[in-house]
């Protein structure tokens, strides 16, 4: 139907179980036959519909691209629907998804609250968007370049055009093999990764006179029916001396976390997980190693500038995360959340690798470290990991709570240290758009697990002494621990 109308528009899917019959089927009808695992698909066993499945959707999202159609997906299902095969609708589109245990869930509410209504998407730059959702459609983005590097392609949500020129580089990454992509569906926090490929080599060094240049043309309709076009062109400056000072300078940390966490995500579809962990150990490993101050097989001697000072932090923290780590979550679990990081910009997508953690006490809230050492018995704590937002009272809290001091006039300062994380994470909620699950949860409660899988394991049984912080039962090893042996590979010690 959309297709014959010529126009652009959205599909919104609410999908409250698995597709059991037609060409996207995704398991049997039999209650008995269970869907697959990540076991099973790290084994490459011949699951039933996967494969079919999944191509019947890859198809239906190249039709939803042509006739330019976004597809939003919205799940409640307490088990898993197929989202792992139908995943390709949202990210080839431009879509959203949500997806929750009920469609009652007050955070899949304020989610759709905010997809429609305008005045809930925040300040807009653009007076023309005044009254109109904050959207764009059939948007299509075009890369130039010049001649000292060529395009391998994009990791993010969009479809390669296929079209060829000389800015086309022989190796692909993602969407690769063109200069063209279409987007689908926009909005202000859709992000793509554009990864490039230098031509000239050492024995044919770029003029010291001589700047690079990049173009990036995004096309769009507007909701209010304008076609729109905008170029950003840049130019870079360039040295033919590897060891020049002005190399790490020019090193951005947090995108370089981000470019290295959406290659390892795109790596993981096809590889074994051990395997990515490795790599992306090697690439901190040769970063550290060409860019840290260290005399050679001396690691205490090892440090980094203040630019790379947090990377290692943030590969330590991407290793443990639901993206390359699959234990205790389906493969729709793991899908959804990679879906999102592939999408969100550099802020959202630290905050999903390493979550923000502030303490308060009665001196004051203040940023704290993500470690077991921060969890203080008479400490209030605010974790925002993306997906969830959580309020963690800790066990000296949740004493005076249950004798009611927060009820007594004289303990104003306790009641003012209970409001005011709920408050800052209601705050969070507004603004996140899809919105984030609110948890509120007592140190030693099933719910505070979600806090404890997020810390640093710097106490765990093998380290604990008492009154240090809380315990955290894992075999994990700690950031401590991973930067002593980052620092003896990167010095050279055998």
């Amino acid at each position: 139907l959309m297709e014959s109308a010529a126009s652009v528009g959205r599909v919104l899917l609410y999908c409250g179980g698995p597709c059991v019959a037609g060409p996207g089927q995704v398991v049997a009808p039999e209650r008995s036959q269970f869907m697959r695992s990540h076991i099973e698909l790290s084994q490459g066993r011949n699951i039933p519909f996967l494969r079919k499945a999944t191509q019947y959707y890859e198809a239906l999202a190249k039709r939803m691209v042509t006739a330019g159609v976004v597809c939003d997906f919205f799940a409640a299902s307490l088990d898993q629907l197929g989202y792992l095969e139908m995943k390709s609708l949202v990210e080839h589109t431009g879509g959203l998804t949500v997806q929750t245990d009920n469609f009652e869930c007050e955070y899949l509410k304020r989610s759709l609250r905010k997809l429609f209504d305008p005045t809930n998407r925040g300040p807009s730059s653009d007076p023309v968007m005044h009254g109109y959702v904050d959207f764009g459609y059939n948007a299509t983005l075009e890369v130039q370049t010049s001649g000292e590097f060529k395009v391998c392609g994009i990791v993010g949500p969009c479809m390669s055009l296929a079209k060829k020129n000389r800015c086309v580089a022989d190796t692909e990454v993602g969407q690769g093999g063109t200069y063209m992509w279409s987007l689908g569906g926009v909005d202000p926090s859709t992000t793509l990764a554009i990864y490039l490929e230098v031509v000239n080599q050492a024995n044919a060094p770029v003029p010291q006179n001589q700047f690079p240049c990049l173009q990036i043309m995004m096309s769009y309709r507007h909701p209010n029916g304008e076609q729109r076009l905008r170029v950003t062109t840049v130019r870079r400056e360039w040295t033919a001396d590897p060891e020049s000072p002005q190399v790490p300078l020019g090193f951005d940390q947090e995108i370089a976390a981000m470019l290295i966490a959406r290659m390892a995500v795109l790596r993981a579809e096809t590889e074994d997980a051990y395997d990515i962990l490795k790599w992306v150990d090697r690439q901190l490993i040769r970063l550290s190693s060409k860019f840290g101050k260290y005399t050679p097989n001396q690691p205490d001697t090892f440090h980094l500038q203040a630019n790379f000072a947090i990377y290692p932090q943030l590969m330590f923290h991407l290793r443990r995360s639901p993206f390359l780590q699959v234990f205790n979550n389906s493969p729709d679990e793991t899908a959804y959340h990679r879906t999102l990081l592939m999408r969100e910009n550099a802020n959202n997508s630290l905050v999903m690798i390493q979550p923000t953690l502030i303490k308060y006490t009665f001196q004051g809230s203040e940023p704290t470290l993500l470690d077991a050492k921060s969890i203080q018995p008479d400490a209030v704590l605010l974790l925002d990991s993306f997906f969830e937002v959580v309020v963690f009272h800790g066990e000296t809290i949740k004493l005076w709570c249950d004798e009611g001091y927060q009820n007594q006039p004289e303990h104003q300062n306790f009641r003012d240290l209970l409001s005011l994380p709920v408050t800052e994470a209601q705050e969070i909620l507004k603004e996140r758009f899809p919105s984030a699950r609110y948890i509120e949860c007592v140190q030693g409660d099933s719910q505070s697990r979600v806090v404890m899988c997020k810390v640093n394991p710097s106490i765990t049984h093998r380290t604990h002494t008492p009154g240090q912080g809380n315990l955290v039962i894992t075999d994990d090893v700690s950031f401590q621990v991973f930067m002593n042996c980052l620092m003896k590979f990167a010095t050279g010690e055998s």
